[in-house]
């Protein structure tokens, strides 16, 4: 048996043939794979060369947004609102790294980062492509700037780029009115020009900063650089220069608007004053303010808390979202329908008593003073404001009448200024009850109507625009904010052209006058509610003083300021124009639980409007 194993192993014939077998076989298996190869290498790099040089290409070149500047804001004279100011901000490219939290990690050893910035950070980086940067930190300072340029080798992706911050250097004066930028949210991204706003981390909030974003905002820009394999910049191969925002001129006067928002002192409230000859709003004041530039890079949440739950409502834009009773402020406009539709006469007497009854109807509708006025007509009823006398004229004329006319000013619709958030207010009427309350409308309602109370609601802005009306005799003006927009390029400046609301409202000159007429002795009378602001005044004022109840009172009741509570007590308001001969500004104020118009709402308006005609003040 062994034998045979050892004469089979000897057998070289067939050992040849295993050994040549396996031969052919490796032979043909590395020509296959060359063959392979160089059909491979042949596509690689003749068929499909232009494709694989552009994949290489784009490894080593990238194309990288430039943001534009973001334009300037300043006031009629000149004075700077909004201001860019340098800044580095820290930016991660998420591409670039292979573990994004150790990176973080690695960067929080260097800089101080809080929990809300890398929720912030996370919540972006869900929205943004993974080789755009995304910001970490706002406002580097010069340490942190250092600290992370030495280290910045060790982190792949981490980047430190110089930018624009917002700035507002007035801090909250007129912060209702410029509004602020914020950081893009997402459902910002989902409506904006993905193109242009690349490299662009903010956008206008509120105020003309949203308003007038796009021409705030610019052009973006681009530029070709060649980078490494962590994605640091070499050099700039091509570059085309971001177009940048345009410089907006407002219509505000900053002095005015100080006055105006000082002028409330401890108060809440607001003032609107306008040009009533183009429409130009000169200042709009909502008080308190608050400082814009807490919300440019984020706000925290202990800040944002304290704005948000303060019984102040700092970030309510009491001018033109607060909705109030205009109280006698309607008045004169009351007055001009009853002329107009020939309900009354300048010269015809009604008896006030102090109080007001409805025929068959024991409910006694009270004169706001106790004993009555006496023998009044339309011009002493509009000076010493008598409710009675307007109880009487209402009940002529009837809602639908006094709905009819008073809409003709722009009561109940929005005055389409050139900012958001703008309310209706609300001009009450018996179709509108029977629509929103499925109630009939009763006669009493028709007499609190007339003296500015129960349904009829009105905004800040409308009333200032309607006392700017009724200075020009019905010629209606859009009020507006935005006087000139300017084109840093060419410093080419065009001044945005006054529009006139159609069609104005109607009346007879000789109603005109008495009912302007009436109001100016409202100030410059003896017997006028807001006489103490004529005192050394050299320019003559046409106004009305108004409350406004905050709650009702009970028949046997009579109310005693002092003994309310303060933000129950009435609201004060003030309407106004000067020069009565050639009136340039016309005024609204609203002060809430302020009480007397004459004695608190009054006296803002007067130190405006001398600011404004005297140049006096601060």
């Amino acid at each position: 048996m062994a034998h045979h194993k050892q004469l089979a192993l000897k057998d070289h014939v067939r050992e040849t043939q295993i050994f040549n077998q396996r031969l052919i076989i490796a032979a043909i298996l590395i020509a296959s794979m060359t063959l392979l190869l160089l059909t491979r290498m042949v596509y690689l790099q003749i068929i499909n060369l232009n494709h694989f040089s552009l994949l290489s290409e784009n490894n080593r070149v990238s194309i990288l947004p430039i943001p534009p500047t973001r334009g300037l804001i300043y006031d009629r004279n000149g004075v700077l609102l909004a201001q860019n100011l340098p800044s580095f901000t820290l930016e991660l490219v998420t591409e670039h790294m292979q573990d994004v939290n150790e990176t973080l990690r690695q960067i929080g050893k260097l800089i101080t980062l809080s929990k809300e910035d890398i929720k912030r950070f996370n919540k972006n980086r869900r929205h943004k492509r993974r080789f755009e940067g995304i910001p970490l930190r706002f406002r580097l300072n010069d340490g942190e700037v250092a600290r992370i340029a030495v280290n910045q080798y060790r982190m792949p992706g981490v980047n430190i780029r110089a930018t624009l911050t917002r700035h507002y250097p007035l801090g909250a004066l007129g912060s209702h009115a410029i509004g602020y930028v914020g950081r893009i949210n997402v459902e910002e991204l989902r409506t904006l020009d993905e193109s242009n706003y690349s490299g662009t981390s903010h956008i206008g909030k509120t105020g003309i900063e949203r308003a007038y974003e796009d021409q705030l905002h610019g052009h973006v820009g681009m530029q070709k650089v060649e980078t490494n394999a962590q994605g640091k910049i070499l050099r700039v191969l091509e570059r085309t220069l971001p177009t940048p925002g345009k410089n907006l001129y407002l219509n505000l006067d900053v002095k005015l608007q100080a006055i105006a928002e000082n002028g409330f002192g401890d108060h809440t409230g607001a003032l609107v004053a306008i040009d009533p000859r183009d429409g130009a709003v000169l200042a709009l004041a909502s008080v308190p303010t608050f400082d814009p530039n807490l919300f440019v890079n984020g706000i925290s949440n202990r800040q944002y808390s304290q704005l948000r739950d303060s019984t102040d409502r700092p970030l309510f834009n009491r001018a033109l979202r607060g909705q109030y009773p205009p109280g006698s402020t309607i008045k004169p406009f009351i007055g001009l329908a009853g002329l107009e539709l020939h309900e009354i006469t300048p010269t015809d007497e009604i008896n006030c008593p102090g109080w007001f009854s409805l025929k068959n109807d024991p409910r006694r509708y009270r004169d706001w003073k106790k004993n009555g006025h006496g023998k009044t007509n339309l011009t002493r009823a509009i000076v010493e404001s008598c409710d009675v006398y307007f109880y009487n004229l209402s009940l002529a004329l009837g809602i639908d009448n006094m709905h009819n006319f008073l809409a003709t000013f722009g009561l109940g619709k929005r005055t389409g200024i050139d900012i958001e958030g703008e309310k209706p207010g609300l001009l009450p009427s018996r179709a509108w009850k029977r629509r929103v309350r499925q109630l009939p409308w009763f006669p009493g309602e028709t007499l609190i109507t007339g003296i500015g109370q129960g349904f009829m609601l009105t905004t800040p802005l409308q009333l200032a625009s309607i006392t700017a009306t009724l200075s020009r005799h019905g010629q209606r003006m859009q009020p507006h904010m935005l006087y000139a927009i300017e084109t840093p390029d060419n410093s080419r400046i065009d001044i945005i052209p006054p529009a006139t609301i159609n069609p104005p409202t109607q009346a007879s000159e000789a109603n005109w006058n008495t009912i302007i007429q009436a109001m100016k002795k409202v100030v410059h009378s003896r017997h006028g509610t807001a006489r103490r602001i004529s005192h050394h005044l050299s320019y003559t004022i046409a106004g009305k003083t108004g409350t406004a109840q905050v709650f009702g009172i009970k028949q046997d009741e009579e109310y005693v300021e002092k003994d309310v509570s303060k933000k129950l007590r009435d609201h004060a308001l003030f309407i106004g124009f000067a020069p009565v001969e050639d009136p340039k500004i016309a005024i609204a104020v609203i002060v809430e639980n302020g009480g007397s118009g004459g004695a608190v709402a009054a006296p803002i308006a007067r130190k405006v409007m001398d600011q404004y005609l005297l140049k006096k003040g601060p």
